[in-house]
Parts: C-alpha cells; structure tokens; sequence
C-alpha cells in the first residue's frame, strides 16, 4: 500500500483520526511524542496529540466540479488548523493529498479509505457539502467490520474540525495519564493492570511518608502567602480558622510537587479510609486547586472517576465535579452534591465562581471551598465501569446551585435530558459520578466507538 504517509507513522500513533473525502476531506491520526513536564493543555503535561493528516480527492473530478482546485482546498484547511485555538496542542503529521488509484490498487476515494482504515487506527471523516458522492456509503461503511473504528463529521462548519480531534485527544490523556492513590492499602492489582491495558493509565500507589516529606519541603511562608490569598478571594470564611486554611493550602502546594515529580497528572487520596486524618489537613482545597489548574484531584481513591474525569477532562479541557447525587421528583431533578467543588468549571482560563470557605459537612472539620457553580449551562454526568466494560451518561440543564445546610458543600441541581424517575430506576454501579460542563454526548459517542465500549444514557433506557 503506497500512501503518501508510512505505515510506520501511523502504527505509532497515539491514536488516529481521519477526516477524508473529496475536495478537501481529511485524515487524522495522532502519535505520541516525548515532551518537557510542564502544561500543554488542560490534563496533558508531557507531550502534545499528534495527528496523521490525509487529504482525500481525485483531481478534475466531475462533480462538484473538475475546475475544483484542490491545493487551495488544502491551504484553506492548514488556515484553519493554524488559527484554531483548539489545535494548540495538536502536532499535524503528514498532510499530503492522497489521489491515484494505483497507490492503494482500487478505485475512487472510498476505497482509499478502507485501505487507510486497515491500518487499525480510529478515524474521523470529515467532509464539507459538494465534496463527492461518497457520503452515500459512509453509514453502510461505519457498520462493517473495516469501517469499525471509523466516525464521519459532514458539515459545512469548520469549527468542527476541532470537535474531530476531541476523542484523540482523551485518548492520548488517558494514555499519558499517571494516577497517584494515596492510600495505605494495597492497589487492586487486577483494575490496576485492565486500566494500564485498555486505556494506557498508570496507577501507582504514593504512602503517607512520601506525602508527608513532600508537605515538610513546603516553605510555611509560601503555605501563608497561597492561605491569604485564598481568604481573600473568598465571598465568606464561615467556619475553618486561619490555621486549617494554611495548613490546607501547605498540603495543597505539596501535592503539586508530587505530581511534578512523578511526572503525573492526577492525584487521589482515600481521605475517608486509611488516609482519615493521617495527613496534616484534609486533602478538599488542595484538589479544588489543581482541578482549576487544569490539572485532577480526585476524592476518596475512586479510581473509577479518576479515569472518567481525564476522559472528560481530555474531551472538553475542563475539570469534573464528582458528587454524591440526591433526587428530587417534584422539580424533576437530581441534585449533585459533594464538599470539594471547583470554582473553573469551564476550564482554567474561565471565570472563577464565588466560594465560602467552610467545614466538611459531613466531619464538621477541615477545609473546603464551597463554590456556587453556574445555573443555566448544559452538563454531561459520566462515569466509566471498570477501567472500560461501560460507559454510563446522561446530560441535562444546571437549574440551582442550592445552598443549604443538609448534604455536602457545593451543590447543583440539574433537569435531566429525559426523565429523573427512569434515571433513578436505571442507576447502577456506585454513588459517584463524574460531571462536566457542556454537552459532551457525541464526543463519548465518539470515543466510546474507538474504545469499543458499550454507552448506556440512565436517563433514557426503559425504566428496570
């Protein structure tokens, strides 16, 4: 198979994505690359997603017209790819136009097609209007088995090229992702390694000891400096003394130096089990910080929404809020409640929310940033089963963020798209579930497809 893009780059990629088609359609296919640990983009510290770029079209072709100049069509991508701020971090590989039917010994461009997809790598078709016939056999395509790992975006909007890259790229974050559990106990090896297999995450267990060297190497003026700062910003300190607040933020800034040192992006601590008070303060305002950082602090060593929240996190650039949800039929809502709360939840170069600092509800002690998140957008509530067996999501619309002194801090109520009583008929695997800002059910659609993971919506499944 000569095309003009090896075999070899492609079988390296980190994943693949294609846009292809005639008249300047694409392909994508990212790989990784070795990178210095500092931030590229929001949960990526270590390298950006590479992408293997194919244009697919037949010069002179008839229709939409043989006057059809496709290397104009081609610069007019690399404008948009250049401009976008969404491909900030995207390294584009490739990018040749891919035309005769001798280099892959078949006709026309679905058959280039099928021979790109051969190489086992997800892809993404993206195709304007007037660009060829071929979208008539796309969907047949997508359901045989050579057309498995391949999803089509048909639109006129450029803007969704950027939306073509979003599974890639969680793809990629999972697969550079390493989690921190501080925990006593010993890792479940078995999650541990199906993890390590399906999605490329390391899990590594960090002890007490470590943690507590890391807090010691945290000067107490700069613990003071980040304290006051914080009570500052706060809309109101209602219970927590000066001291828990610096403490806190001392474990908060030695968290951060865990991470660098490990060259990881996300820490959990089982704050509720053999961790209960076996660190200088509680874990809550540490993880609020790294989560608006664009980094992942993750409550209670759930390691199940620790992997939901960088698939999210990958997908949207913006942090998860994990709750304990409640229901409430009257208004035809659940409402996601949990003491740590994020103040960017649309992503670190967002507005920050008001917050009170306050004591955990639950314990009556420590620290926590009580954020009043936005009422209004669109969110998604995700969470995946077992290091990838399923992917169970629905989305609705932020109605309250409810301030009352029963359940955890920081609260939102949300309107399910379909129904609350069939969410909660159909509820299974756990308490926690992970929720973003946004409407992020094509993009799991999409990498669910690439994973081969079955995706279940709670809220509209017939009722059990």
């Amino acid at each position: 198979m000569n095309i003009p893009i090896s075999r070899r780059l492609f079988l390296q990629s980190s994943a693949c994505g294609a846009c292809m088609g005639l008249a300047g359609n694409l392909f994508f296919t990212p790989a990784a690359a070795a990178g210095a640990p500092a931030m590229i983009s929001p949960g990526a510290i270590r390298s950006k997603v590479r992408v293997g770029l194919l244009y697919l079209g037949q010069p002179q072709a008839h229709w939409p017209t043989p006057a059809l100049d496709l290397n104009a069509e081609m610069q007019g991508y690399a404008q948009e790819f250049k401009q976008r701020a969404g491909f900030r971090d995207v390294e584009f590989v490739g990018g040749k136009l891919v035309s005769k039917p001798e280099e892959v010994q078949a006709m026309g461009v679905r058959e280039i097609m099928k021979a790109a997809l051969a190489l086992g790598k997800p892809a993404v078709l993206f195709a304007k209007p007037y660009s060829g016939h071929e979208w008539s056999g796309f969907g047949q395509l997508m359901q045989q088995p050579e057309g498995a790992l391949l999803d089509c975006i048909l639109s006129s909007d450029c803007a969704q090229l950027e939306v073509a890259v979003r599974p890639f790229r969680a793809i990629h974050h999972l697969r550079e992702a390493k989690v921190l559990n501080v925990t006593a106990r010993e890792l479940n090896a078995e999650f541990c390694a199906k993890a390590k297999e399906r999605l490329g995450t390391e899990i590594i267990k960090v002890g007490r000891d470590e943690v507590l060297e890391a807090y010691e190497a945290i000067a107490v003026a700069a613990a003071e400096q980040e304290a006051d700062a914080l009570m500052a910003r706060a809309e109101k300190i209602v219970e927590p003394a000066r001291d828990e607040v610096v403490r806190s933020c001392r474990l908060a800034l030695a968290f951060e130096d865990l991470l660098g040192q490990h060259e990881a992006t996300t820490i959990a601590v089982e704050c509720y089990g053999s961790m209960y008070r076996q660190l200088p303060a509680f874990p809550c305002i540490g993880f609020t910080r790294l989560n608006d950082m664009g980094l992942a602090g993750i409550c209670e060593s759930d390691l199940n929404s620790a992997l939901t929240f960088i698939l999210l996190q990958g997908l949207s650039g913006r942090p998860g809020f994990i709750s304990d949800p409640t229901i409430d039929e009257a208004e035809g809502s659940i409402i996601l409640a949990h003491c740590l709360g994020s103040t960017k939840m649309e992503g670190p170069e967002g507005a920050a929310a008001p917050f009170r600092l306050r004591t955990i509800m639950e314990r009556q002690e420590g620290a926590v940033m009580q954020v009043f998140m936005p009422v209004g957008p669109k969110v998604t509530q995700a969470i995946l089963v077992g290091a990838g067996d399923k992917m169970i999501y629905f989305t609705g619309d932020v109605i309250a963020a409810p301030d009352t002194e029963r359940g955890c801090r920081t609260k939102i109520g949300v309107r399910p798209d379909g129904d609350v009583k069939t969410l909660w008929h159909n509820w299974s695997s756990g308490l926690h579930r992970v929720t973003c800002y946004g409407d992020h059910a094509e993009d799991l659609r999409r990498f669910c497809r690439f994973k081969k993971i079955e995706m279940f919506n709670e809220a509209a499944l017939p009722m059990v």
